[in-house]
């Protein structure tokens, strides 16, 4: 039996210009400036800098209906071209806005050039006599290097892959021949295939010395009790003073663990943290100021509003005038609806921004991590009436400049715990003591995480020895064994 029935239901869509905006608010100021370049290149009807002229006739104003461009089928007698050429207004994109700064000075990074890691090993092994066979594999152990400088591939695997790749047929025990080649090179440590291995190369690289020879003996015969500091059982083994073994481990400190990462010439992409705001105090009051790279001039295009001009202006329209005019059309509304975004994009940037400051002041005129408040993403989100994901978007990638360093923007948010008072305190203010109970501990007897809940409770922070050793590991803060020195 089939039946009918109306059924009423709200549905949220979000447009493509919605989309187009929450994809420019969550990027950072490098990124969004390769987006507005990207956008720059591919409509042309787009413009960036200032205009020759100052005259407001080659604009497209304001009061253009968006309504009307939602229709799939455009009728070009439909178009007002009147509504893209009017002068009754200045756009507000080319309004000026106390909201950011005034230094327009370009500033370019650059970006220094030089030899490649792998490619500065190869040059070493221009010094080493090899035959074809032994340089091809040779060559190809280096290529198997990453950017620690560890070759992480097990012999079997790098023999296998020879004969299919290189079709070189070879033995295992000539590749280790061949292995220990490239480990004589520099930096000390390259090519080895386990930590325990890069260490022991380095100590063989120094002067012989009883701390040095003691040092090799540990790692070759008990790496694994030396890496969970079982030092009295290692002192019975070897049968050596404390002191002895203090002077071997200091060796070991010595070491580089990755020795990829010593060579200055390293050609990797080295990430430019540009700060989108900055905050300064001034006669005592907070400033905060958008970064000027964050706000574009752009403009339509003055041959597009010609453009448009000649067909207002012509008597009989053509039909390769109307296909003209309709292409114009739509990349002038792409146009518009770009520039209303990147406004739209600093006025959601810097009201956030300003609410987290106002929200965090006791912080940012202090530099005390103590004084930060218990902050989450909704209490910001409910003080500007926006939505929690678009500060989400806000905090999760942008960085701002303040009088105590450049700070991700989501370190200023915390969850809240009671203190014995019975008050709400931010669990960055408990990381911040814990942080230093533990540099002030002894390190002969480093403090349990039973004992140091104890002593933050004493402090007036009780909570459970499991959150101690939760905000512990969040701190990257071993546990009291691994901080154990002799």
């Amino acid at each position: 039996m089939l039946k009918q029935h109306l059924q009423f239901k709200l549905s949220q869509k979000l447009s493509p210009q919605q989309i187009q905006l929450m994809k420019l608010i969550q990027l950072p100021t490098q990124a969004f400036e390769q987006r507005l370049k990207q956008e720059l290149e591919e409509n042309p009807a787009l413009e960036g800098g200032k205009e020759e002229s100052d005259s407001m006739d080659d604009e497209f104003g304001d009061t253009y209906d968006n309504e009307e461009s939602d229709s799939e089928i455009i009728a070009t007698d439909d178009i007002n071209i009147d509504d893209y050429l009017s002068d009754d207004e200045i756009p507000d994109y080319r309004t000026k806005a106390n909201n950011y700064s005034a230094d327009d000075e370009e500033k370019n990074v650059p970006y220094a050039a030089g030899t490649s890691f792998n490619q500065y090993l190869l040059n070493q092994l221009n010094t080493v006599y090899l035959n074809d066979e032994e340089w091809s594999i040779a060559e190809f152990l280096v290529g198997s290097v990453d950017e620690s400088g560890y070759i992480r591939r097990p012999i079997a695997d790098i023999t296998d892959d020879l004969a299919f790749t290189q079709n070189i047929y070879t033995e295992e025990k000539t590749i280790e021949k061949i292995l220990k080649i490239v480990q004589k090179l520099d930096p000390p440590g390259v090519a080895a295939r386990s930590l325990e291995e890069s260490l022991i190369i380095q100590l063989k690289r120094k002067e012989v010395t009883p701390s040095v020879e003691l040092a090799i003996t540990i790692l070759e015969k008990s790496f694994e009790q030396f890496t969970k500091k079982h030092y009295k059982k290692l002192i019975q083994k070897y049968n050596i003073s404390e002191e002895q073994l203090r002077d071997a481990i200091s060796e070991i400190e010595k070491l580089n663990p990755k020795p990829g990462g010593s060579y200055s010439g390293n050609n990797r992409m080295v990430e430019h943290v540009v700060p989108d705001f900055s905050i300064r105090i001034v006669d005592g009051e907070l400033e905060l100021t958008l970064n000027g790279r964050n706000a574009p001039e752009l403009h339509v295009s003055r041959e597009y509003n010609n453009m448009l001009k000649g067909y207002k202006d012509a008597k009989k329209k053509s039909k390769s005038q109307k296909d003209t005019v309709l292409f114009i059309k739509q990349k002038l509304d792409a146009a518009k609806w770009f520039i209303d975004a990147i406004r739209q994009r600093q006025q959601t940037l810097f009201i956030t921004m300003n609410s987290i400051m106002h929200y965090q002041s006791e912080y940012f005129l202090t530099g005390d991590e103590r004084n930060l408040r218990p902050m989450i993403l909704k209490d910001i989100a409910d003080e500007i009436h926006m939505d929690v994901s678009t500060v989400s978007r806000v905090a999760n990638s942008k960085y701002v400049d303040t009088p105590y360093g450049t700070k991700l923007i989501k370190e200023f948010f915390s969850e809240s715990m009671k203190n014995d008072q019975g008050e709400d305190v931010s669990t960055k203010e408990i990381k911040k003591i814990l942080e230093t109970v533990i540099g002030e501990e002894s390190k002969k007897k480093p403090l349990t995480d039973d004992k140091l809940a104890a002593i933050l409770k004493e402090k007036g922070y009780p909570i459970a020895r499991r959150t101690v050793a939760k905000y512990r590991e969040q701190l990257d803060i071993p546990v009291a064994r691994l901080r154990k020195q002799i």
